[in-house]
């Protein structure tokens, strides 16, 4: 592993290589749960990626430079048998895959597999995902596990706004978008869930290494989804 600044108040260790990012998600979410377990002082946040840590921290609050990663270089050695760590989650994902509206990209997703709509619904509903990583906007998560034939090129013209809760594809991930934003994935369906939600501890819905299931729901069952 490579320990790095990245500005004045943050790391970022390079766990595996990049080349190896297909097979670094377990490597990266166990370095995770080793710096969590040791709790450095002047820690305030963890933010695993792909293949690497971004460690972020309070100056004021930490020994000298070195000394510090020292003690992360110490964390990262650790045995994590008999550690605790954070119970990975389960999470069920309500999704409507009905209606133009909340699926505008559905038909697209089809072509591209060769499948039919309602067939590209059914694979998409019953594969096992897993987060493995949490960004681009707070509480989006990139989720692993999508059907390898309906990965799906990311579309040429992003659009400018896309609605809380769009679930979409973007090559070989699927993914969930938490809020308002603009964004280039293909668009087959819509959760009424709130990803982030600031008055919730934690306010993001998923963390990596959670395991997520979408389960397929009407509209009229959307619809009536609590707010």
């Amino acid at each position: 592993m490579r320990i790095e600044p990245l500005g004045d108040s943050a790391l970022l260790i390079r766990v595996v290589e990049e080349s190896l990012a297909a097979e670094s998600p377990d490597a990266v979410l166990r370095a995770t749960r080793q710096l969590e377990v040791a709790q450095i002082r002047g820690v305030v946040d963890l933010v695993p990626a792909y293949t690497t840590i971004g460690v972020f921290y309070n100056p004021a609050k930490t020994e000298a430079f070195d000394d510090f990663r020292t003690n992360i270089q110490r964390a990262l050695r650790r045995d994590l048998d008999s550690a605790r760590s954070r119970v990975t989650a389960t999470i069920e994902v309500p999704v409507c895959y009905e209606d133009h509206e909340f699926a505008p990209d559905l038909d697209e997703v089809a072509r591209h597999a060769a499948l039919s709509p309602d067939e590209v619904v059914r694979r998409h509903a019953e594969a096992s995902y897993r987060v493995s990583c949490v960004g681009f906007t707070p509480g989006f998560p990139y989720l692993s596990g999508l059907p390898r034939e309906l990965a799906t090129p990311r579309r040429a013209s992003p659009r400018k706004e896309i609605p809380a809760g769009a679930v979409a594809i973007g090559g070989t991930q699927t993914g969930i978008y938490p809020r308002k934003s603009p964004g280039g994935w293909n668009i087959i369906g819509r959760t009424p869930l709130r990803l982030f939600d600031l008055e919730r501890d934690p306010p993001a819905l998923f963390h990596a290494g959670d395991r997520v299931r979408c389960r397929k729901i009407s509209r009229k069952e959307f619809d009536a989804f609590p707010a």
